[in-house]
């Protein structure tokens, strides 16, 4: 895809959604951490089921040691990998607690020193709590940037260095939240609606390039 054609790729996304926003609810840097850890292979929709309950009974580090691993895990038994993922929200509370004053880090390292934090998860966080011009790669964006032609690769990585590579600076703040929100809803895996995608005539998939 042309410079140009990136360019124009994100303006359209920007028009029609100026300010997109993650779909899992949260208050605060610690909430968005929890749900984001618990959306691991789950759906938001699922996740915010849960965390509304979660949430109202526990919603920072503090009170969630203090609801403790069983609790927790029953608060959260319709998300999949409830048990590992009460787990690793506890450990992951006790280590803000003990080695971040109760805060979340806006640090690569650290944040991926969590348990149940690896890069996507970061990155996310580092975006949307912290600001910074981040992008994670999840299976919407992988599949949106292949198919599309915008950044294609064989791993997740590679597309996330193709992402920051061709994506011009002033679209990088919103980048994530553009690509994923298209890919969950416009750009589906089995039947991508291209009749009513904005970005159909850049597309290589649509035009046959792909």
């Amino acid at each position: 895809m042309s410079p140009d054609a990136v360019d124009a790729l994100y303006a359209r996304l920007a028009a029609a959604n100026p300010e997109p926003r993650s779909e899992l609810d949260y208050r605060d840097a610690y909430t968005l951490l929890v749900a984001v850890v618990l959306s691991a292979q789950a759906t938001d929709v699922g996740v915010n089921k849960a965390t509304g309950p979660l949430f109202a009974q526990a919603a920072t580090p503090e009170a969630m040691v203090a609801l403790g691993e069983e609790r927790l895990a029953e608060l959260i038994r319709t998300i999949g990998l409830y048990r590992t993922k009460a787990r690793n929200v506890i450990a992951l509370s006790r280590i803000l607690l003990d080695q971040h004053g109760g805060q979340v880090p806006a640090e690569r390292d650290a944040l991926e020193a969590l348990p149940g934090v690896g890069r996507k998860t970061a990155n996310i966080i580092l975006n949307i709590a912290f600001g910074q011009p981040t992008l994670a790669v999840d299976t919407h964006v992988f599949r949106l940037a292949n198919r599309t032609g915008l950044a294609p690769g064989k791993t997740v990585e590679t597309v996330e260095r193709g992402l920051l590579a061709v994506t011009p600076e002033r679209w990088l703040r919103h980048a994530h939240h553009w690509l994923i929100l298209h890919g969950r809803h416009v750009c589906k895996a089995r039947k991508p609606a291209c009749e009513s995608c904005l970005i159909a005539d850049l597309c290589a998939f649509h035009t046959g390039a792909a």
